[in-house]
C-alpha cells in the first residue's frame, strides 16, 4: 500500500466526523488521511486532498456538508430521498459538490442509528419496527446503501488522485446460529414435561403426545437435536460458525432447557470445540442488568472462559441502553443488528463497526456484526415458503458480493430440524450455503 496520505479539510472537527470518516478511509477502504481545521495549510498542501465543507476554499475536490456531522445531540431529521446512479441515496446537496449528496452525514445517520433514538411505533415486543424505517420506506432496505456511497466516494479519489492505493477487501461469509430451545422434549425437567404431556391431552394432539413418549423413551431422535448434521455441514463447507445460547432461566419468552441440566452443559461444551460461543441475553435480561450479568457469568463458568460475543434474544435492541449494559459487562462484539420482520440490511451496510453512542456523543469499544438473513423472518413475517427462500436471500448475497462485504446468516437449531413448521428448511439453509461461498468478489487494489 502507498504511504501517500489524504488531506482533508474540515470547518471543525467534531467526533461524529472522526467516527465516520474512520470507518469510511481507515476501516473499508485501508486508506490513510488526516484531518485539518487549518485552512491556510490545507491550501498550501500539495498531496491528495479534498473539502468537507459548506462551501469549498477554493477550486480543490469539494464535497458539500448538510450539517448533521457538526451538530451535537438529537433532532428531528427531515430525511429527503433521492437518486444518483440509479442508487438511492439521502441528504442531497449543491450541484457543485463531487457527489450530489453528503455520503459522510448519510452515512453516520444509517451507521448510528440515529432514526432509532427518536420517537417512533415499535412492535408488540417494543422493536424499533423495519417498516419505520427510512431504508424500509425509501425502498432501499435489500441494499448495503453505505457501502456503495463509501465506493462512490473512493471511485471519485481513484479518478482525481491515482496515487491512492486502497486496501484489498475480501468478501466473507459466517454463519451464526442461535439456540432458544435446545431440544423438543429432553430436558426439560418433570414439571414442564407433565405440563406438556397435559397440553397434548387437552388439545386432542396425540401425535406430540406419542412424538414425546417415543423421544424421552429413546425410540426417537428429539426433532430439535440437530447437532450432528450441524457438524456435519460444517466440515463439508469448512465454516467456522458463531452460536448464541440462551442460558437462562425459565421464563414466558426464555423457554429453553434447565441451566442447571448436565446434558445441555456438555452441550454447549462440545460445541465450543468446533464453533465460537457466545450468549443470547434472554428476553427478561433486558430489564434487569442484574440478570444479564449473572447469564453472561454462568456461561462463562461452564465454558470457562470470557463471553465476549452477544446477540439478543428476541432481537431485543434498545438504543443506547442495551449496548452501554453490554459493554459495561465486557461484551465486545455484538450481533443483534438485524430487523425480525425484513431482511436486509438495518444499519445499510454490510461490514462491521464499532457502536456510536448519541447520547454520550462518543465511540464506543462495542463493535456491532450486522446480520441481513434470518430464517424467523423469511417463515414466520415474510410468509415465504422453502422452495421461494432462496430467490428472496439470492440478491442480498449479490449485493453483499457486490461491495466486498461480510454476509451473516443468522438459523436456529429447530429450523434445522425439517419438523412441523420447518419442514424443508434443512435444505434452504444449505442452498444458502452454497449461495454464500459460490463465487467470492474483491475490489481493485
Amino acid at each position: 500500500m502507498s504511504n501517500t496520505q489524504l488531506l482533508v479539510y474540515v470547518p471543525k472537527i467534531t467526533n461524529r466526523l472522526r467516527y465516520i470518516f474512520k470507518l469510511y478511509f481507515a476501516e473499508i477502504l485501508g486508506v490513510k488521511y488526516t484531518l485539518t481545521d487549518n485552512s491556510r495549510d490545507f491550501i498550501l498542501s500539495t498531496q491528495p486532498k479534498f473539502t468537507y465543507a459548506f462551501h469549498a476554499l477554493a477550486d480543490e475536490l469539494f464535497f458539500c456538508a448538510r450539517p448533521l456531522l457538526f451538530e451535537i445531540g438529537l433532532k428531528d431529521q427531515e430525511i429527503q430521498y433521492a437518486q444518483h446512479n440509479d442508487t438511492p441515496v439521502i441528504f442531497p446537496t449543491s450541484r457543485f459538490s463531487a457527489l450530489p449528496f453528503d455520503p459522510f452525514a448519510a452515512g453516520f445517520y444509517m451507521v448510528s442509528r440515529y432514526e432509532e433514538y427518536l420517537p417512533t411505533i415499535y412492535d408488540n415486543h417494543q422493536r424499533f419496527e423495519a417498516h419505520q424505517s427510512i431504508a424500509y420506506q425509501g425502498g432501499f432496505l435489500h441494499l448495503p446503501v453505505v457501502n456503495i456511497w463509501v465506493y462512490m466516494v473512493r471511485d471519485i479519489l481513484k479518478e482525481n488522485f491515482p496515487e491512492l492505493k486502497f486496501a484489498h477487501r475480501q468478501y466473507k461469509y459466517i454463519s451464526s446460529i442461535d439456540i432458544d430451545n435446545a431440544w423438543a422434549y429432553k430436558q426439560k425437567g418433570l414439571v414442564r414435561t407433565l405440563g406438556g404431556y397435559l397440553r397434548a391431552v387437552v388439545h386432542f394432539d396425540i401425535k406430540d403426545f406419542l412424538t414425546r413418549t417415543k423421544v424421552l423413551l429413546g425410540i426417537e431422535k428429539d426433532p430439535y437435536d440437530t447437532y450432528a448434521y450441524q457438524l456435519d455441514i460444517q466440515k463439508k463447507y469448512n465454516l467456522k460458525p458463531i452460536y448464541f445460547i440462551l442460558f437462562a432461566n425459565y421464563a414466558k419468552n426464555d423457554k429453553n432447557v434447565p441451566i442447571t441440566s448436565r446434558r445441555f452443559c456438555e452441550l454447549i461444551k462440545s460445541i465450543s470445540d468446533t464453533a465460537e460461543v457466545g450468549i443470547h441475553p434472554s428476553y427478561g435480561s433486558n430489564y434487569s442488568m442484574l440478570r444479564l450479568s449473572k447469564e453472561i457469568k454462568r456461561l462463562s463458568k461452564v465454558l470457562n472462559r470470557e463471553i465476549t460475543k452477544s446477540r439478543q434474544h428476541f432481537l431485543k435492541l434498545s438504543l443506547p441502553d442495551t449496548y452501554q449494559n453490554l459493554l459495561e459487562l465486557g461484551i465486545l462484539h455484538d450481533y443483534t443488528m438485524g430487523f425480525a420482520s425484513e431482511i436486509g440490511f438495518r444499519a445499510g451496510i454490510c461490514d462491521s463497526f464499532f457502536f456510536y453512542n448519541l447520547d454520550l456523543e462518543t465511540e464506543t469499544k462495542l463493535r456491532i456484526h450486522p446480520f441481513q438473513v434470518m430464517d424467523a423472518s423469511l417463515r414466520f413475517y415474510m410468509k415465504v415458503e422453502p422452495e421461494n427462500a432462496i430467490n428472496k436471500i439470492k440478491p442480498i448475497i449479490d449485493e453483499i458480493k457486490k461491495v466486498d462485504g461480510t454476509f451473516v446468516s443468522l438459523w436456529h437449531n429447530e429450523s434445522l430440524s425439517n419438523w412441523q413448521l420447518w419442514k424443508d428448511w434443512q435444505y434452504v439453509y444449505e442452498q444458502t450455503i452454497m449461495e454464500a461461498l459460490n463465487e467470492k468478489s474483491t475490489a481493485d487494489d
